[in-house]
């Protein structure tokens, strides 16, 4: 199964911002864990998680679910 693009975006888009999960988190209300979760694609993202991700990580191009 091929990975989630959207996970795969999140975890790129984290790695390039420098920001800490913990950060990522307090910035849009999740859990440490669940920031973790998606982008380790543990768990996929709804779709208002997403948006808040790409937000905070500053996605801007359009991701198919």
């Amino acid at each position: 199964m091929a990975p989630d693009p959207q996970c795969t975006a999140v975890a790129a888009a984290k790695q390039k911002s420098g920001l800490s999960y913990a950060a990522i988190a307090a910035k849009i209300g999740l859990t440490e864990q669940h920031v973790i979760d998606i982008c380790t694609a543990a768990k996929r993202p709804t779709t208002a998680e997403f948006e808040a991700l790409a937000k905070a990580l500053g996605i801007t191009s359009p991701v198919s679910r």
